[in-house]
């Protein structure tokens, strides 16, 4: 039995790499889906094969914008078509954890909007779901993949701002507060922190790759408000690794700077909207003396539907630069915040 498990295995692999791309389906018709839809156009390892959403309707509107052979309705018949290698799942964040697994347990491999889960034990469930079904999993952390964001990091490693001592990262937008929205509903994992503190995180995490336990917790500065339904939406955290201090922001109140400084004994890197990065600069005091820019096609999720593209074609099971050891120490890292604010 187990024989037979491992040939099927190994024949599903050698026909995913016989496939030049890999056929998506997405699941939601909401705005990230359409950013996804449009981005993919510009991968070379994808093509989008069908549209789920709730109603017929909106899949099938969905489908003509973007040239999408199969409009669904429901998800169910996405988990189970034939002509779909992967699914992209766009959903808000509190049904990843059911939709994903859903998904992974019909054999689909799997990207995930970030957050890719909203707790720790969610996001290792799912790990788990994927390792039993042999699939790719990876929470769209799209960031990772940018050439600028890529750029700076291969400054780093070269040494050319020395050792790290700050980074300092912050993000936010105005979001009105409308009764019962998801964003401000704690039901439904609302507050700023998971929407858009995870990108500080991951960013922060990406540079100093020390993982943000009860200790540091206990020793952070957290400066936070609540809007009336009790979700923060503002939030500040410094906290101090043995090496380095991190002063990340994010916030539902305001348009925030949304930069990131890498900050080194010898100079800094500069990164305006490093979650969207198209740029980044390297100083030496008040000298900039490095800028790189890059001109993409699309808003930038093209960079990580190829590189998932590429992994499920090799046969892997998780992406390099985004493996799942890091979704699972940022939904660690969110757990631990939302509680140090909730006793303070």
């Amino acid at each position: 039995m187990a024989e037979q498990k491992l040939k099927k295995q190994d024949s599903g692999i050698q026909e995913l790499r016989e496939k030049e791309k890999i056929r998506w389906g997405v699941l939601g018709a909401g705005r990230i889906a359409h950013t996804f839809c449009n981005d993919i156009q510009h991968s070379q390892f994808a093509e989008l094969s069908a549209i789920a959403s709730r109603t017929l309707e909106d899949a099938q509107n969905f489908a003509k914008i973007y040239n999408v052979p199969n409009a669904l309705q429901g998800y169910q018949a996405l988990y189970q078509h034939s002509n779909v290698d992967a699914i992209y799942i766009a959903t808000p964040h509190n049904f990843h954890f059911e939709q994903a697994s859903a998904a992974l347990n019909a054999g689909k491999h799997v990207l995930c909007e970030k957050p890719i889960t909203v707790t720790p034990e969610q996001c290792q469930q799912l790990i788990d779901i994927a390792q039993h079904n042999d699939c790719f999993l990876m929470e769209g952390m799209w960031s990772y993949f940018l050439p600028a964001i890529i750029k700076a990091k291969e400054w780093v490693d070269m040494g050319r701002i020395g050792k790290i001592v700050h980074i300092k990262a912050d993000f936010g937008y105005p979001v009105k507060y409308v009764e019962g929205d998801r964003m401000y509903n704690p039901e439904l994992a609302g507050g700023c922190l998971l929407d858009m503190g995870i990108y500080t995180l991951a960013i922060a995490q990406m540079f100093t790759r020390q993982p943000f336990n009860r200790q540091q917790s206990e020793h952070s500065i957290y400066s936070h408000r609540r809007a009336k339904t009790g979700v923060e939406d503002d939030l500040t955290v410094v906290t101090q690794y043995p090496d380095v201090t991190t002063t990340l922001a994010c916030s539902f109140r305001a348009r925030l700077q949304n930069s990131a400084h890498i900050i080194g004994e010898n100079g800094y890197i500069e990164i305006p909207d490093f979650w969207r990065a198209d740029r980044c600069s390297l100083f030496q005091l008040d000298e900039k003396i490095d800028d790189f820019h890059h001109k993409r096609a699309g808003f930038g999720f093209e960079f990580e539907i190829d590189a998932a593209s590429k992994s499920i074609l090799a046969g892997e099971k998780e992406a390099k630069l985004m493996p799942l050891s890091t979704s699972l120490v940022l939904q660690h890292q969110m757990h631990t915040i939302l509680q140090g604010i909730a006793i303070r």
